[in-house]
């Protein structure tokens, strides 16, 4: 199976005294940001190249070959591992990254299936019940959904799919769900380097 690495990440917070729960003497911390990963949702925590400071949401190159900002990924962290500030930032990322790339959630709408005889992947979206699910699967039987705003036209009923779409990838990020549409399972395993699973 090939690893799935992160190119790109919105930065959450930036810390440039280090993290607040690192227990090392101040002279001993590295400043820190804690980003998002932009393709799988993965959390992150790197180090900027020296000098060098972040702002809230701007977009970092975190992928292999020459980075401009960043001088290494620290580690994956899970939601509970996040700034207050970062928790207060990501929903406004999420959204950020569905606006950039919604033909890949579109396509999830073209083509999710069945999870169980009763269960269907679109239930997991947050206001998505039996009802809508079925006016779904019904209409892009007529021919599949062109983008979000087709989505909403064509399903009467189903309100912002967007901001759904980014309401389930942070109840994946928080671990509200077993089920995983978006984001990559979280790792328990600690690594100094690149991102894998």
């Amino acid at each position: 199976m090939d690893k799935k690495y992160e190119d790109r990440g919105i930065v959450l917070d930036f810390l440039p005294q280090g993290h607040p729960n690192d227990p090392r003497p101040v002279h001993l911390k590295e400043p820190i940001a804690q980003i998002l990963g932009d393709t799988f949702f993965t959390l992150l925590e790197v180090v900027p190249l020296k000098g060098v400071t972040f702002t809230p949401h701007e977009l970092v190159f975190i992928g292999k070959g020459e980075r401009d900002k960043v001088e290494r990924i620290k580690r994956r962290i899970g939601y509970e591992e996040l700034t207050a500030a970062a928790k207060a930032e990501l929903p406004t990322a999420i959204e950020k990254l569905v606006s950039q790339s919604p033909e890949r959630f579109i396509e999830f709408f073209n083509r999710a299936v069945p999870l169980t005889t009763r269960f269907h992947q679109l239930e997991l979206i947050p206001g998505i019940g039996k009802k809508l699910m079925w006016s779904i699967i019904e209409e892009r039987k007529k021919g599949p959904f062109a983008d979000f705003d087709d989505l909403e036209k064509r399903v009467k009923g189903l309100v912002n799919p967007k901001s759904s779409v980014a309401k389930r990838i942070e109840m994946e990020l928080r671990g509200d769900d077993k089920y995983r549409l978006f984001v990559r399972p979280p790792s328990r395993k600690a690594f100094d380097g690149d991102v894998a699973p």
